[in-house]
């Protein structure tokens, strides 16, 4: 499922009880309460390791598991999922479920979300010489980026980072320059989208 190899998949999945996070880590009550309230069910599904899909564990990365993640609407808190990828020492591809559809999730330095899709059309490429290569490929699959030889993965995050927030205010003083009605401010404005594409364009 997922275009995950079947090897990896556990004869029986690793159900993980919400009272079971409760007793094993420090949360207060607000978290508690916002995991109960988006979240039904946690399951660890598939575990990748050198004996399960006879790839060459990485310098860093040993093995890694899947972990199917049933929330109760679309409407959840990141913070959710981010508690729970922290709260968990290992490196986890959270497959997010609802209804019929699902969308893949994982934590790198920041929270990366791929889009809703039909469970049956959401695939993932597992790709690379060894665990480390393919864990960054999943994670720059569910990042949208573009792995670049010259630089880190956590570099190219970053500089995703700086284009999405440029991006924003760009597209947020554009508003203020459409609404704007006197010509100055709208000119002056205008001269502030330009400087902040500038800087878009050398990054």
């Amino acid at each position: 499922m997922f275009g995950l190899p079947k090897s990896t998949e556990l004869v029986k999945p690793q159900q993980i009880p919400k009272t079971a996070l409760f007793a094993t880590y420090q949360m207060n009550a607000a978290e508690k309460a916002r995991i109960n309230r988006d979240i039904s069910k946690i399951a660890i599904t598939n575990e990748f390791s050198k004996a399960k899909i006879n790839i060459e564990e990485g310098l860093e990365v040993k093995n890694f598991f899947v972990m199917n993640v049933a929330i109760k609407s679309k409407d959840f808190s990141d913070a959710t999922i981010v508690k729970i990828a922290k709260l968990i020492p290992q490196k986890i591809l959270m497959v997010l479920s609802f209804d019929d559809e699902v969308k893949f999730a994982v934590y790198h330095t920041k929270l990366l979300q791929t889009d809703w899709k039909k469970r049956e059309k959401c695939r993932i490429e597992i790709k690379g010489m060894n665990l480390d290569a393919v864990w960054e490929n999943i994670v720059a699959q569910i990042g949208a980026i573009k792995v670049q030889a010259d630089s880190s993965l956590e570099e190219q995050l970053e500089l995703k980072e700086k284009r999405e927030k440029l991006c924003n205010e760009i597209s947020k003083l554009e508003k203020q320059a459409r609404n704007e009605k006197q010509p100055n401010k709208k000119f002056n404005l205008v001269k502030e989208i330009n400087k902040i594409k500038e800087q878009l364009d050398n990054i």
